[in-house]
């Protein structure tokens, strides 16, 4: 009796834990919906991709992306990378109350707007773990008002636990790197070194992140299993964005995204290193931060200084013209045209300069007949036909002539462009001939569209 007695005291309470629990993950879900964070994660993507496809028009006078898809892309696939990273923050007992939720994203707006990608939680927990550090030298300094209840949640934050999430959503960006990034890139014009135009990409990309996690120990009940970082049983919503920045000159796109992720799995694990060793030994916490915050700024600075260091490959070489983009769904994907290879002949004509293109077209305007140089220097030989709509280049964007009267910025976007769509283009003064052939060119590509 007193055994059946205690195995049903056993199941009431598991039943009461879970009910429990589904009820806090409820109402953090509902929090969810209910704050504005995660819509203005959604709306800034969305104005980031409205702008990707305004810069598009205005260099390449079509666009590459989608902004509705993109968006879309980027929604669900932060969904499912949400979930994945919220499961392992719980399972390791990452804790946040409500209060540093918005402490979190006050100090992330506000550093973005000195530079879009501070809006990343790594230098925003790592501030936050220098404030709290500093704030520790005063404990009985700033106790009161409203001043005293945010510089409370600092002192109480958990930063080792958090810079342990920054770690998880940093493996999470590295992920989306490798399999989104280069499908997200954009061919750029770009100003080289000796003044002359050439071709780049430039791989921008956000993803919002709706994640739940636990609320610190002393709030809840203890949870059911011994977490490494603490924790309590109940559940808070923190939307965040992950995203990384990068522009290429001398790399093919994918090669860039797989290097970026390399590199974002590296720092990601080496923090996820300090984070645990700061959990362990709070001494080390604010290494760790001061970790998150260097480490990150860099990896920008050592790849801003690899492509200087390496030489433009989007540029034309004596004979033929190099691609530099190609159009989804037009006869040049189908015809496995790439980015990077060149286009030696057209229905016979050995291309030299980019109006040739569009002449060598019409001279038989239902067939052509290609001859392309691929990446490993061989030839290959394709023919297609032609039908009314086709892009009159065949869904095929050349890398920029060096005399190019148009040319993007060669840095990442601010948050003000991304707002006001300005998509940071410049019309490059020159010699009255050069700019009337420019201009003759590009009516007769906008006639050919229109």
């Amino acid at each position: 009796m007193k055994v059946f007695f205690r195995v049903g005291r056993s199941v009431t309470n598991s039943l009461n834990v879970i009910q429990d629990w589904l009820g806090s993950l409820g109402t953090a879900f509902l929090h969810l919906l209910i704050q504005p964070y995660y819509y203005i994660a959604i709306i800034f993507i969305a104005l980031y991709y409205r702008r990707q496809v305004a810069l598009e028009r205005k260099l390449i006078h079509v666009k590459l992306h989608s902004w509705g898809q993109e968006t879309w892309r980027t929604v669900w696939s932060g969904l499912v990378m949400g979930l994945v990273v919220s499961i392992a923050a719980i399972l390791l007992g990452v804790s946040l109350s409500g209060t540093a939720v918005a402490c979190i994203w006050v100090v992330s707006i506000v550093l973005s707007l000195l530079r879009v990608r501070y809006l990343c939680f790594a230098y925003s927990i790592g501030l936050l773990g220098v404030i709290q550090f500093v704030l520790n030298f005063f404990p009985n300094a700033l106790h009161s008002g409203a001043v005293g209840n945010i510089t409370t949640a600092i002192r109480e934050m958990d930063i080792p636990a958090l810079l342990v999430l920054a770690a998880l959503l940093h493996m999470a960006e590295a992920l989306l790197a490798r399999w989104q990034g280069a499908k997200l890139a954009t061919p750029l014009f770009l100003k080289g070194k000796r003044g002359m135009v050439v071709g780049g990409y430039q791989l921008q990309a956000f993803w919002p992140l709706p994640l739940f996690l636990l609320i610190p120990s002393g709030a809840g009940t203890d949870l059911p299993w011994q977490p490494l970082l603490g924790g309590g049983l109940g559940v808070v919503s923190l939307p965040v964005i992950i995203g990384f920045s990068e522009m290429t000159q001398g790399m093919l796109p994918g090669r860039k995204a797989a290097r970026t992720s390399g590199r974002l799995l590296m720092y990601s694990i080496v923090l996820l290193g300090l984070s645990l060793l700061a959990a362990w030994w709070s001494p080390l916490t604010l290494l760790a931060a001061l970790a998150a915050m260097v480490l990150h700024e860099g990896l920008s600075w050592y790849s801003a200084l690899e492509e200087r260091s390496i030489s433009p490959i989007f540029v034309h070489p004596p004979r033929g013209r190099k691609v530099l983009a190609v159009l989804p769904g037009s006869p040049g994907q189908e015809l496995g045209i790439l980015p990077g290879e060149i286009l030696l002949k057209v229905n016979g004509v050995l291309l030299t300069d980019a109006a040739q293109l569009h002449e060598a077209l019409r001279m038989n305007p239902a067939f052509c007949k290609l001859e392309v140089q691929n990446r490993e220097g061989e030839s290959k030989y394709l023919q297609s036909p032609i039908y009314d709509g086709d892009h009159h280049q065949l869904g095929i964007i050349l890398v920029p002539e060096t005399d190019g009267a148009v040319t993007a910025e060669a840095k990442p976007s601010s948050i003000f462009s991304i707002i006001a769509m300005k998509t940071g283009t410049r019309s490059r003064h020159l010699p009255n001939g050069r700019l009337k052939r420019n201009k003759a060119t590009e009516a007769k590509k906008e006639s050919a569209e229109g």
